[in-house]
C-alpha cells in the first residue's frame, strides 16, 4: 500500500470528536468559505444598488433640503451640496452603492457571522443569543429611524451658525459622511440598553446595582449623547438621551423581574 493510502486508512480509523469540534485547520477553512460568501453577497449587492442611486441620493440628501426650507427664507440664501473634482461623481456614486450594498447583503453576512459563531455556544447561551438577534434588529431600525427624522433639524441648527452674506457649500461626501455616522450612534446607542439585559440574564449585572447608579448612567447617557452626535446640538443630543435613558428604564424593570424569578427559583431549590 502506497504511502498516501495508509495515511488515508489511519484518517478513516481516526475517533471522530463526538461533541463535533473542529480543528484549527477546519476552523481556517470555514471562516475562509463564510467570508468569501459575506464578500461575494456584498459585491452582488453593491452592483444591483448602482441600478437605484438616484433613489438612494433623494432618500441621503432629503434631510438637507428640508433644513434649508427655513434657513433660505430667512436669510435669501440657498446652501448646496456640492461635487468638487472631476471623478468626484463617479466616486460619490461607488460609495453610495457599496454603502447599499453592505445593508441590503445583511442578512447574508450576519447569518454567515452567526454560523461561524453558534457552533462554539452552550445551548442555554444560543437561546439568549436568539433572543438577541430577535430584537436588535427592530431597535437598531428605531434608532436609525429616529437619527433620520432628527436629522433635518440638527442640520437646520448647524447651519444657522454660517455667518451673514456667506454661501455655504457643503462637499456631499462630507455630508455623506454626517449622516451615516449619525444613523450608526444612533442605532448603536439603542441597543446598548439590550446589552444590559441580556448581561443581567447571564447573571453578571444584578439589578441592584443598576438602581443603586442609575443617576450616575443617566449622567453618562447624557455625556455620550452630547460626544456622540456629530452635529453637537442640544436638540440632536436630548433625542439621542431621552430614548436611551427610557429603554434603561425598561431594561432595569427586566432586569429587577428576572432577578425576582431567579430568586424564587433558587429558594425552590433550596426548599427541596
Amino acid at each position: 500500500m502506497s504511502e498516501v493510502g495508509r495515511r488515508e486508512e489511519k484518517k478513516e480509523r481516526r475517533p471522530k470528536d463526538e461533541e463535533g469540534r473542529m480543528t484549527l485547520r477546519e476552523h481556517i477553512v470555514e471562516l475562509r468559505n463564510r467570508l468569501l460568501i459575506s464578500v461575494l453577497a456584498i459585491v452582488v449587492c453593491t452592483i444591483a444598488a448602482w441600478f437605484f442611486y438616484n433613489e438612494a441620493f433623494n432618500f441621503l440628501t432629503k434631510p438637507f433640503n428640508t433644513a434649508i426650507r427655513p434657513y433660505a427664507e430667512a436669510r435669501a440664501l440657498k446652501p448646496q451640496l456640492t461635487l468638487q473634482g472631476v471623478g468626484d461623481p463617479l466616486t460619490f456614486r461607488i460609495k453610495v452603492s457599496a454603502m447599499m450594498g453592505l445593508v441590503a447583503s445583511g442578512p447574508v453576512w450576519l447569518f454567515q457571522l452567526w454560523a461561524f459563531i453558534a457552533p462554539g455556544l452552550h445551548r442555554n447561551e444560543k437561546k439568549w443569543a436568539y433572543l438577541f438577534a430577535a430584537i436588535a434588529a427592530p431597535l437598531f431600525a428605531s434608532g436609525l429611524a429616529v437619527a433620520y427624522w432628527t436629522l433635518p433639524k440638527g442640520i437646520e441648527i448647524l447651519l444657522g451658525f454660517t455667518p451673514e452674506a456667506i454661501q455655504n457649500l457643503v462637499e456631499i461626501s462630507k455630508y455623506l459622511d454626517f449622516v451615516i455616522r449619525t444613523m450608526l450612534v444612533f442605532g448603536i446607542a439603542f441597543l446598548i440598553p439590550l446589552v444590559v439585559v441580556l448581561l443581567n440574564m447571564l447573571g453578571i449585572v444584578p439589578a441592584a446595582a443598576l438602581g443603586k447608579f442609575r443617576p450616575y448612567i443617566i449622567l453618562v447617557i447624557f455625556v455620550f449623547a452630547a460626544v456622540a452626535t456629530p452635529s453637537g446640538d442640544p436638540f440632536t443630543m436630548c433625542l439621542l438621551a431621552v430614548p436611551m435613558c427610557l429603554l434603561f428604564f425598561v431594561a432595569e424593570v427586566i432586569a429587577r423581574i428576572n432577578d425576582r424569578r431567579r430568586k424564587r427559583q433558587d429558594d425552590a431549590l433550596l426548599a427541596d
